[in-house]
């Protein structure tokens, strides 16, 4: 009878000292969150099936051509493309219009982002490294 006492007692510091015990009962571990959009870029007027898309996800980065960098904007920018900042460049006044969208989730909220750009220059001036999909 000792040698059961002493048993559960020592099963019972052990459990204690791993914080299983207070723990109370077994729960999931909070999953993080799958950070993953597909992109897509559809040139107006480009009827051969010119569409360039990508599966970006970050954790860990890959998908994408520059995946890492794209995580890295788009997780300072919140998920939210048009808080990524735009880049001061010279883009040429060619009206070549290109249609940028981005369905997915971010940090467990959806995201459905479309816009059209004047030309592929602007729209990676405005959108960063997430639609440069090394077309």
């Amino acid at each position: 009878m000792t040698y059961f006492t002493r048993a559960a007692a020592a099963a019972g510091v052990l459990l204690a000292a791993t914080g299983l015990l207070a723990a109370g009962p077994a729960q999931a571990a909070p999953r993080s969150h799958g950070n993953r959009l597909h992109l897509t870029i559809t040139r107006s007027g480009d009827r051969a099936g010119g569409d360039h898309s990508a599966l970006l996800r970050c954790l860990p980065p890959h998908g994408h051509p520059y995946a890492a960098e794209a995580c890295a904007e788009l997780s300072a920018a919140r998920g939210d493309i048009d808080r990524i900042p735009a880049r001061k460049v010279f883009c040429p006044r060619i009206y070549s219009p290109v249609t940028a969208t981005a369905r997915g989730r971010w940090n467990g909220r959806a995201v459905d982002f479309r816009r059209t750009y004047t030309n592929s220059c602007e729209l990676r001036a405005r959108t960063g490294s997430v639609f440069d999909l090394g077309d």
